[in-house]
């Protein structure tokens, strides 16, 4: 085989190990499968030591490669089956860390804590409130257009099934989600304690990262 030819299949390997990551890069870097199509016949198919024949191929490759339909959601990339879970029809608000949801300052002693002791988190899995007589504390609930949420405190206004999804801010709050009518599946039941470490390990799993990604950069924004 001879070294053009060992360079030539070099970067088709190359193409389609990019493409095959296409999701994580867009979703981190905003690099697109066009972006990298648009490089190959900027940059590598420039060079004079390929036959049109040759980079034909691969810009064909790239092409190819970059119709597969990718994972838009986190429940579409887990797979996660939605039909085998118990599902309920809840009420569910945003609210936040602040004295506009909690009557907490910055400056107070417990403020972003939450009933079970554990600080408040938007992430793959938020914390969320419910009322502990219908999910008790560490209870994971997956809800449409939210993600993950993992019960973690209680309010005086939230009863039966009624929710309060935590957000960052209350521009997030009415932005993302407001309050709605939803149906919510049950994942975990709770056993009634949640600690950071829990917490912390659910949100730590590999396979969720990419999308962790996600919301983190939405956060900075």
């Amino acid at each position: 085989m001879t070294h053009r030819r060992i360079i030539f299949k070099t970067i088709i390997l190359i193409v389609l190990l990019l493409l095959a990551l296409q999701s994580t890069y867009t979703y981190i870097s905003g690099v697109s499968a066009t972006n990298v199509i648009q490089y190959l016949q900027n940059h590598v198919l420039s060079v004079n030591s390929k036959s049109s024949e040759e980079k034909h191929a691969v810009v064909s490759t790239a092409v190819k490669a970059s119709t597969i339909e990718m994972p838009k959601t986190l429940e579409e990339y887990l797979g996660l089956d939605l039909k085998q879970y118990e599902k309920a029809s809840v009420v569910a608000t945003g609210y936040t860390a602040g004295v506009e949801s909690t009557g907490k300052t910055v400056n107070h002693p417990s403020y972003g804590i939450t009933y079970s002791g554990v600080k408040v988190k938007r992430d793959v899995y938020s914390t969320i409130a419910a009322d502990l007589n219908v999910y008790p504390i560490g209870t994971i609930l997956w809800i449409p257009d939210y993600g993950y949420g993992v019960v973690a405190d209680k309010g005086g206004a939230i009863k039966g099934n009624r929710l309060d999804l935590y957000y960052e801010t209350v521009q997030d709050v009415y932005d993302e989600w407001g309050k709605r009518e939803v149906e919510v599946y049950i994942i975990q039941r709770g056993t009634g304690s949640l600690t950071e470490d829990e917490l912390t390990a659910l949100n730590e799993k590999e396979e969720v990262q990419v999308f962790r990604q996600q919301i983190t950069n939405k956060q900075k924004k």
